[in-house]
């Protein structure tokens, strides 16, 4: 039991360790070969930073455990929006000034309703898996014809100067970007048989271990990104992290994840999690979007969001020890 929990701790720092090394080895490499930054930002640091849900999940699904594999993909989600976007409300409130973000929001927004029309059945086959696939491409298709248009945006100034931070060598940045996904990898099994002995020793379903533990430990990169972004004054910035990966966790981990194994899905996974993070996503809609006025996610709103994951959590724990 006890090197399953330093498995679990060990496990998390080296993630977060390499997933951020992974990240500056892909966007420096993306740098030297002239891509677009916002095209760097959207997609290569988005892929980056949600690297440990993916790897995670792709070895839970192929090991057998698809209550990790789901619970880490929506409860990352539900951390991305509820903890961290409220803990960076708090810090600094979120304003939301750039076009492309406001024509993310509702995308995101029919890409929960999707998950949840997929997952009425209670499972996941492998074409409902393909299908997410099939959209993920899609958004990728759109987000890559975005970077390269010539249209000024908030959101690109701000990865410019990201993705300047992240500038190297070209040999140290492919040695970074081989050495972080082989790091990744390791760590992700080390993190994913600790949480399931874990679970088998307190009689813990895997589920409740992937949305709690394993949801919050991967989403350290998201938590750590946005914040510094805040606070640096890069508002777009630190939301774009928080809404490309939910569509990254939410699509291509759960696809990818899904074509590997195809996943029977618990009923609360349906009936609470997946309606939470919808929830929170309508909420973040709300907030973020605008409407007549510019989007702006302040330290009111910060506080219901945080006060959200607050009582989820709360009420995962009390479901936990009154079994």
């Amino acid at each position: 039991m006890i090197l399953a929990f330093i498995a679990v701790i060990f496990g998390l720092a080296l993630l977060v360790w390499s997933a951020d090394r992974f990240v500056e080895g892909s966007a420096a490499t993306a740098r030297y070969f002239g891509m677009p930054p916002l095209l760097i930002g959207m997609v290569i640091i988005g892929f980056g930073t949600s690297a440990p849900e993916m790897v995670v999940s792709m070895l839970a699904a192929s090991q057998g455990n698809p209550g990790i594999a789901l619970g880490n993909a929506y409860g990352s989600n539900i951390t991305n929006i509820a903890l961290i976007l409220g803990v960076t409300a708090l810090i600094k409130p979120i304003n939301v000034n750039s076009d492309v973000l406001r024509r993310q929001l509702p995308i995101l927004m029919v890409v929960t309703l999707l998950t949840i029309g997929l997952l009425w059945d209670h499972d996941i086959s492998r074409f409902e898996a393909v299908i997410l696939l099939i959209v993920f491409a899609g958004l990728m298709t759109w987000t890559i014809g975005e970077g390269l248009q010539k249209k000024k945006d908030t959101l690109k100034s701000q990865m410019e100067l990201e993705v300047s931070i992240h500038a190297m060598p070209i040999r140290r940045a492919i040695f970074w970007l081989a050495a972080g996904m082989g790091l990744l990898i390791a760590s992700s099994r080390i993190l994913v048989w600790g949480a399931v002995e874990i679970a088998h020793e307190f009689g813990v379903s895997d589920l409740i271990i992937g949305l709690t533990i394993v949801a919050i430990g991967t989403s350290l990169p998201e938590l750590a990104s946005s914040i510094l972004a805040a606070r640096k004054g890069e508002h777009d910035l630190a939301l774009g992290n928080i809404i490309g990966s939910n569509l990254l966790n939410t699509l291509a981990v759960v696809g990818i994840a899904g074509t590997i194994h195809p996943m029977m899905v618990e009923p609360e996974v349906l009936n609470r999690d997946v309606v939470a993070m919808a929830a929170l996503t309508l909420l973040l809609f709300v907030f973020g979007y605008g409407f007549k006025r510019a989007g702006r996610i302040n330290r009111i709103e910060g506080t219901i969001l945080l006060a959200c994951y607050v009582g989820y959590t709360a009420y995962l724990l009390n479901t936990v020890f009154s079994a």
